[in-house]
């Protein structure tokens, strides 16, 4: 197994032999004019420093390939060094997490650039359009693309974060379910079962009481009255372990039963209960599962109020409000002893937290010489479900598709003028080798115009001139052929004191021992 070292060692060796490739054969093909040989290996040496801080450096990796580029041509495009320029912007686009020191290292090479061609240029004005089209057709725009792709990178990586959050959010969900359902089981179960064992617990006391009964049943009455609380209790201990006092549901209406029915039911079991519909609007419809809750709070009372009032007139009232239903149970003074309290508390604690968390309002409290309980519940309507929230980083993800948009438009518009300046200035300066033929040394510089192209070559090929320029002598060089973007040759034309006083032909990159033999060629 390979370590982490040797492939990072690996990839910057594949990176530097890809980079050297252009460095290496753009001058044997003509496509760069030649260079001495320890130029090129300093040019391979830079490349390799690059290629080394690419990965943990890359801004310092582009500044090097964007001096080496400079270097070479001062409008910063060349075919030896444009591939490096260009995959170094890339790559710092990609690793690099700020922009605002890229920003202000193109800036850099721009006033660089711009500089060099101010104090060395030969053509300023199309020298400086072809540097700012490469610098952001070259570097900023493939800067961009890497800043698009590493956002794009950060995008799929959160989105594998936010599936495995949701997983875990749906699991977590599952669960909670899970526990409400139980717990509203056993809120179910007991309020149910506890509502009918007070019941049952109320029927043996007026049991207890009838008369006609002899004392054999009177204490079997009592006994299974007792039996009743007791068991009451323990349900009201067991059920409460299964309980989630912080968010207890509504339970279920038992058999939809309403709330007349209910009261009705409790006075049959022997409860001096009575229904109060005064001020209720026949009209309104609380919802299901208000009808639940209020269902819930009125058994809830009922229940209180047999086990610790017994004999206690009890009266239930429920009134319509506006969007909203109240239900008021009150009772009032035990009639007769009773079993002593069971400890707990936690029925009305869980009536006013469920209340409460459905936007209502729950009193509970002593009420002239008894108990009253009210509660408020509103209307429930179908929530509207909250708008889906925006996908992260879409602001800045479309914010760099705009740059890299703007870049590319720039760019080309630079790219498009530098080109058609390059291409009117280089086809303006072509001689053709048949006027170069006729030409002879010693004729007046006059008539020798009168056959000159309009310019002449501003960046002349002087290190390929077979011989040196006369001394003292006003040169001028000119293109034999109109091709673009490849080395041509080239005429040399000396004049001197008013007349014509050396021809001779520059040869092509790569061609420079035939310049001689060229030179008669074209004079035949």
């Amino acid at each position: 197994m390979e370590r982490p070292g040797a492939v990072s060692v690996a990839r910057g060796a594949l990176l530097w032999a890809a980079l050297a490739v252009p460095a290496l054969t753009a001058d044997r093909v003509g496509l760069n004019e030649p260079r001495q040989g320890w130029q090129q290996a300093a040019g391979v040496a830079v490349l390799a420093v690059a290629a080394a801080l690419a990965r943990r450096v890359p801004l310092a990796a582009f500044g090097l390939a964007a001096a080496l580029s400079l270097a070479a041509a001062p409008a910063l495009f060349t075919v030896s060094y444009g591939p490096a320029l260009g995959v170094c912007a890339l790559l710092l686009g990609w690793r690099a997490s700020r922009a605002r020191p890229a920003v202000l290292c193109f800036a850099a090479v721009g006033c660089a650039g711009t500089a060099r061609i101010a104090l060395a240029g030969a053509d300023p004005a199309p020298e400086w359009l072809v540097m700012m089209g490469t610098l952001l057709f070259g570097c900023v725009f493939p800067w961009l693309g890497g800043r698009y792709w590493r956002q794009s990178r950060e995008l799929a990586e959160a989105g594998w974060l936010r599936a495995a959050r949701l997983e875990d959010e749906a699991r977590f969900a599952e669960e909670r379910a899970r526990l409400r359902e139980r717990a509203r089981i056993a809120q179910d179960m007991h309020d149910s079962l506890g509502h009918e064992l007070s019941l049952i617990a109320l029927r043996a006391g007026a049991l207890q009481v009838a008369p006609g009964l002899n004392d054999e049943h009177r204490a079997a009455a009592a006994d299974l009255r007792t039996a009743a609380a007791d068991a009451t209790d323990r349900l009201h201990r067991i059920i409460g372990v299964l309980r989630e006092e912080d968010d207890e549901p509504a339970p279920l209406t038992p058999a939809g039963e309403t709330l007349e029915q209910l009261v009705a039911r409790a006075a049959e079991s022997g409860l001096p209960v009575r229904w109060d519909p005064g001020g209720n609007d026949p009209a309104a419809d609380p919802g299901e599962v208000a009808e639940r809750l209020l269902h819930r709070v009125a058994r809830e009372a009922l229940t209180n109020a047999a086990r610790h009032a017994p004999g206690a007139p009890v009266v239930v009232a429920v009134t319509g409000r506006t969007a909203g239903t109240c239900v008021t149970v009150t009772s009032g003074r035990a009639t007769r002893e009773g079993p002593p309290p069971s400890g707990g508390g936690t029925g009305l604690l869980g009536l006013r937290a469920a209340v409460t968390s459905a936007g209502g309002e729950f009193e509970a409290g002593p009420h002239g010489e008894g108990f009253r309980v009210r509660a408020y519940v509103p209307e429930q309507r179908t929530a509207v479900p909250p708008a889906r929230p925006r996908a992260p980083f879409t602001h800045a993800r479309r914010r760099v598709a705009v740059g890299l948009g703007t870049a590319a438009g720039v760019g080309a518009v630079l790219v498009g003028t530098a080109f058609g300046w390059y291409a009117y200035t280089e086809k303006r300066a072509v001689l053709e080798p048949a006027a170069y033929a006729a030409l002879r040394s010693g004729a007046p510089a006059a008539d020798v115009e009168r056959v000159l192209p309009e310019r002449d070559v501003r960046d002349p090929p002087t290190e390929r001139a077979p011989t040196p320029a006369p001394d003292g002598a006003d040169c001028r060089y000119y293109r034999a052929s109109g091709k673009l973007f490849v080395s041509v040759d080239h005429f040399r034309l000396c004049f001197d004191a008013g007349r014509l006083v050396a021809k001779d032909v520059v040869p092509r990159a790569g061609q420079a021992s035939e310049g001689q033999d060229e030179d008669e060629e074209f004079s035949r």
